[in-house]
This record gives C-alpha cells, structure tokens and sequence, in this order.
C-alpha cells in the first residue's frame, strides 16, 4: 500500500524532502513504519523522538496504516 509521507523542520533537512510516497505492507502499523524509515534514512534514527500524526491527528505505534493514509512526522519542538 502507498501513503504520503510530510516533514516538517528538521525532518525536511534529514530526508531532503518535504514529502515522498512511501509504500508499506498491507496492514502496516506506525512502529512498521518507523522502522522502515530509519533502514531507509539514516538520519531518521531518533524517529522515536518524533511525533507521528496519521490523517491530522496524532497516533500511537499501534495505529495501523491504510492505502491513501497522510502520515506527518514531526520533530520536537522548542522554543521560548
């Protein structure tokens, strides 16, 4: 199945992209997913650090993926 995948700060610089395709196994949960980016990215190894929103709200790794899905991976955010 394909999802879409988006960046947002410092993602977009680790992945060099604001959005890509990804395609997963059917039935696919967020923790495949997560696993799956980090052997594809190497610089996605603190994926755990991130949140992940499928289709604008946020999700657990146990959330599984469907075809069309919108998957956001957001990195923490700091600031004063």
């Amino acid at each position: 199945m394909n999802i879409e995948l988006l960046f947002f700060g410092i993602t977009k610089d680790l992945v060099g992209k604001n959005s890509i395709e990804y395609q997963l196994s059917e039935n696919a949960t967020v923790k495949d997913l997560k696993n799956g980016l980090v052997a594809d990215f190497d610089s996605l190894a603190k994926i755990d650090e991130y949140a992940i929103a499928v289709n604008e709200q946020y999700a657990n790794e146990e959330i599984k993926l469907s075809e069309g899905d919108l998957v956001a991976i957001i990195p923490p955010v700091s600031g004063g």
